[in-house]
């Protein structure tokens, strides 16, 4: 397993998604103990991030349905979880009707994080990332309370998601150098879309986590392989899935990449992980590029 580095933490160059044991796209979910089974699967294989966040759940009145399966899955995994690193999200609200929204005050940040940390289980968060903005409240302002929250010691490190570059310099500007340790948002090969807050953020030393690497809950990641050809035909002569492909393809385009794809089943993890170890030719990345649309320079 390749690692990388996220701030002050180092970590496996592959981690574990956890949100569509919670939350899909088919409304389809594992029992607790199957879902359990698949982070453990991901432990096993070396996977030291796991990634969640407080909305993940079925239904709105299960907030944090995501986080405590993943809190107890780290406590009762038999090896040594002292390099695991738990990051989750805030600052998306959850109400009844399935009303959504969006509150960046510090108070409400404040209880977020709260509840977190009960439903992990722990004392601070290794990682806490502002899920997306709120645009009722200037952004730097939201920023200047998680920095609250770091100094009474219930986040350990910052993060951001859904994030312009501007976004990512605000935050650094008012976090300080080395504060701002993670920048989360949407690429994949059908959304490349956010290669320039990758690239901005491998210039300035901070960790790119892509959500849905493969392409998403909904059939995006299953059928990665037949709406991009190249995937297929690069598995098919390594002998790997076109899901390892992307993946690696992924880490390849930048040091500063740690990709977090989701898993329902623990043989999708295995899967995944495997990436890690695969090596693609300068020519194959090239080709995986041009697949997808992307200028790579």
């Amino acid at each position: 397993m390749q690692h990388r580095s996220l701030g002050p933490y180092t970590v496996s160059a592959i981690g574990l998604g956890a949100m569509p044991v919670s939350m899909n796209q088919d409304d389809t979910y594992p029992e607790p103990a199957d879902a359990i089974a698949t982070i453990h699967a991901a432990l096993d294989a070396g996977v030291t991030l796991i990634d969640t966040a407080d909305i993940y759940a079925p239904t709105w009145d299960q907030m944090g349905h995501n986080e405590r399966l993943v809190g107890e899955a780290v406590r009762t995994w038999g090896g040594d979880t002292s390099q695991v690193v738990v990051t989750t999200k805030g600052g998306i609200t959850r109400s009844e009707g399935e009303v959504w929204g969006r509150d960046g005050s510090l108070a409400y940040l404040r209880g977020a994080v709260e509840k977190s940390l009960r439903e992990l289980g722990v004392e601070a968060i290794d990682l806490y990332q502002y899920h997306r903005p709120d645009r009722w409240m200037v952004y730097g302002e939201v920023i200047e309370n998680l920095a609250t929250l770091k100094r009474e010691g219930k986040v350990r490190e910052i993060g951001i998601s859904n994030a312009s570059v501007e976004e990512i310099e605000i935050a650094q500007q008012v976090l300080g150098e080395g504060g701002l340790v993670s920048v989360q948002n949407e690429f994949s090969p059908r959304h490349p879309g956010s290669y320039d807050e990758l690239r901005y953020c491998e210039q300035h030393g901070i960790a790119f986590l892509p959500w849905s690497p493969l392409g998403g809950t909904g059939g995006g990641a299953r059928a990665v392989g037949d709406r991009f050809a190249a995937f297929r035909e690069i598995g098919e002569a390594h002998g790997v899935s076109p899901q390892q492909v992307v993946l690696a393809w992924e880490l390849a385009l930048s040091d500063a990449l740690i990709a977090i794809p989701g898993a329902r089943r623990p043989a999708s993890i295995t899967d995944s992980a495997a990436a890690a170890d695969l090596r693609l030719s300068g020519d194959e990345v090239e080709r995986c590029s041009r697949a997808v649309g992307l200028e790579v320079g």
